[in-house]
């Protein structure tokens, strides 16, 4: 199904244009501020699509296109019926009903990295991605909404881990989680790369939770300190991903 104009498109097919636009700007030897006037687009949606912080939009891609007099994007056949509703086999081969339960809100929790004894609560949802044919995530209510995540997810049939995965132009950050309980919580540990003074980057890794938002009344999101709202649930709720065993933390 080709999408509307205004929709995003796949993770992999702006990447694809990213590339093609990085190229024809190279070959031609313009600026990235010429291409988005001759599109009537602005440098800062061009820039965050390049960066891979935002997705192409049809609509901005033929916009693109239109400006370059070349093409960047060839919509995607549909799949054969044998495979629709089936994700990749590099992302698990499940299968859309196979994994229905896992769609939805998530408030999720971590320790702050600025303070660990504060926790950072924020959105996530994970629903079915038609263009993928595979379940994609998306962070929202995010404190430090410009860090805000996005990906595809992971099922392995052997080990029974989900993994939740953002891949912009090679840089990975990985969430693992173990089976979910009950209730339907997940938990696991996050790895990333922690932003410091300048561009500084350092690797970090830290206990994460997935709580199904339905399970959870009037949710706090944001950096939350002692005292604050749900602040104990959220630290015991945090305390359970070493206390029970889902994730180990090792210190040489």
């Amino acid at each position: 199904m080709t999408p509307t104009p205004e929709a995003d498109l796949s993770t992999e097919q702006s990447q694809a244009i990213a590339a093609r636009v990085r190229e024809e700007l190279a070959r031609r030897r313009i600026s990235r501020q010429h291409l988005a006037d001759q599109a009537r687009i602005s440098i800062s949606t061009l820039e965050k699509a390049l960066a891979g912080r935002r997705p192409f939009t049809l609509a901005t891609t033929i916009r693109l296109e239109e400006a370059l007099g070349a093409p960047l994007w060839t919509p995607v056949r549909a799949a054969p019926a044998a495979l629709a509703g089936l994700a990749p086999e590099a992302l698990g081969a499940y299968s859309r009903a196979a994994v229905a339960w896992l769609e939805g809100e998530y408030l999720t929790l971590r320790p702050s990295f600025e303070d660990p004894a504060a926790v950072y609560a924020y959105r996530t949802e994970i629903a079915w991605d038609e263009a993928s044919s595979s379940l994609a995530f998306r962070e929202a209510a995010r404190q430090d909404a410009e860090f805000t995540q996005k990906g595809m997810v992971s099922l392995s049939n052997q080990s029974g881990h989900t993994y939740l995965i953002t891949n912009e132009q090679g840089q990975f950050r990985l969430i693992i989680l173990g089976r979910p309980v009950i209730g339907g919580e997940m938990y696991g540990m996050l790895t990333t790369l922690q932003a410091g003074h300048g561009s500084h980057l350092t690797p970090a890794a830290a206990p994460v939770a997935l709580i199904p938002l339905r399970r959870v009344a009037e949710p706090t999101f944001g950096r939350i300190a002692a005292g604050g709202a749900h602040y104990d649930d959220y630290r015991a709720t945090l305390a359970r991903v070493t206390d029970k065993g889902f994730a180990r933390f090792f210190a040489g």
